[in-house]
């Protein structure tokens, strides 16, 4: 009994030990910690693991439990050094963080941390600088006003969907006795140059003879360029790359796009008559066209309500002062592509293309990332005021759609989200959402058309 009130002593002693630490403002968003390790606690420390090593360790020629403690000592003293230096150093950043309340953000930068072993004599002394997330205060958002676009679907547009789905079912079909026009489909050699040096290059590629990307590069008036162009022949286009462009070579430079045709091929639209609706699952046209404006109508709400969220956000950025951490870590700069990304799945782009486009993600200007830094801290502490979270059947909700989107199952696509990070960010922006409709909730929302919209944009 004396032995376990012994124990639970020696333990209270130990959750009661309260490090000597400093903290200094070290910068926009960032603290340098100091921290003392007394010697007195060191030497608690090698003697509770000298104690515990005896008990247990295997010593030719000695009973465990029986070794000299100074042949304990003299056998083991460099592990045991090293495992109190890990267990102390660790136990002390733990309570600095937790009894300052400092909200990392990051991993700690240690200061000369080869140089922190500990002394023969006195105590152990180390610093590090850590990030952590900005201190501000919110703006008062009890009466904003938001402007929400009011769109109409009008039969055109349900036409214009009509002949999407028409392309899409149509069929490609061979042109031998013209050049190229636009709309055509076209297979050529692409190579991309820089000052006549080729920079890169895609062999058997198809593009479309239509205003557009040209390998990430904008080229407005490629139907002109191309136009009457056949098969066998070498043309080439100078454009300008941006500086967001995915590839570090191209960015901010004047490129040749060298094109060499070999084939022209004419989307033949697909008929709409009875076999089109039955591939498609309906009965009749009209039930089709229903569809679709049912689709497009949730499309629009979904958008109207993005550029709603999308005014919130302006206010809180432009009415929220404060500075982010000068080192923007790597960790953090993963995050908000990983975000970006998020953003653009839950938006209904599939999963493989915005893969395919990472880099470009990654390309956005600083001030872009900066932006989006801020905003998160910012969503974060209102999703914290509000007492706003979501539950696991939300998120199940989310993922099961997106699921639906991939033609995937649920549950694996909820696997695949843990493993890469995207499921903590896909937790993260929903909660965002959230509080920013709960914002929404209580503005003054002002009704106004698409051009009247724009104009005041």
């Amino acid at each position: 009994m004396a032995e376990n009130e012994s124990a639970v002593a020696e333990q209270q002693q130990e959750e009661d030990f309260v490090y000597p630490i400093r903290i200094e403002d070290a910068g926009p968003g960032t603290k340098k910690v100091s921290v003392e390790i007394p010697r007195e606690k060191i030497d608690s420390e090698m003697e509770k693991q000298f104690k515990e090593l005896r008990q247990q360790a295997a010593i030719p020629g000695f009973r465990p439990g029986h070794a000299p403690q100074k042949l304990i000592e003299k056998r083991f003293s460099s592990d045991v050094k090293e495992q109190v230096r890990r267990s102390l150093i660790s136990e002390s950043y733990e309570q600095a963080v937790e009894k300052n309340k400092l909200q990392v953000i990051g991993e700690p930068e240690f200061d000369d941390p080869d140089a922190i072993k500990l002394p023969e004599q006195g105590p152990l002394s180390y610093s590090f600088t850590v990030e952590v997330r900005p201190e501000f205060t919110l703006p008062d958002v009890s009466n904003l006003k938001v402007r929400k676009p009011k769109i109409e679907i009008r039969d055109e547009n349900v036409d214009q969907a009509m002949r999407n789905l028409r392309e899409q079912q149509g069929a490609l079909v061979p042109v031998e006795d013209r050049g190229v026009q636009e709309g055509d489909y076209l297979f050529a050699d692409v190579h991309i140059k820089v000052d006549g040096n080729v920079i890169a290059h895609e062999h058997d590629t198809q593009l479309v003879s239509r205003s557009g990307k040209l390998v990430g590069i904008q080229v407005d008036d490629l139907p002109q360029q191309l136009a009457e162009m056949k098969p066998g022949e070498t043309r080439t286009i100078t454009a300008h790359a941006p500086d967001t462009h995915p590839g570090e070579a191209l960015r901010g430079k004047d490129v040749q796009i060298e094109i060499t045709l070999k084939d022209i091929k004419h989307l033949e639209l697909a008929e709409i008559n009875q076999a089109f609706m039955e591939d498609l699952g309906f009965e009749n046209e009209q039930e089709l066209r229903d569809a679709l404006r049912e689709q497009m109508e949730q499309k629009i709400s979904d958008d109207i309500q993005h550029a709603m969220r999308e005014q919130v956000n302006r206010y809180l950025l432009e009415n929220t002062q404060f500075e982010l951490p000068e080192r923007l870590s790597t960790k953090q700069a993963d995050r908000v592509v990983s975000r970006r990304a998020v953003n653009l799945m839950m938006r209904g782009v599939p999963r493989e293309q915005v893969e395919a486009n990472i880099e470009q993600l990654r390309g956005g200007a600083q001030e872009e990332a900066v932006r989006e830094l801020k905003l998160f801290f910012i969503l974060q502490k209102l999703a914290e005021q509000q007492g706003v979270d979501v539950d696991e059947a939300e998120l199940n909700g989310r993922i099961a759609m997106l699921a639906a989107q991939r033609d995937e199952r649920p549950e694996r696509l909820k696997q695949e989200m843990s493993k890469d990070g995207t499921l903590l960010n896909m937790y993260l922006q929903l909660r965002e959402e959230k509080a920013i409709d709960k914002v929404l909730a209580q503005a003054q929302v002002e009704e106004v058309n698409v051009e009247e919209g724009q104009k005041k944009e």
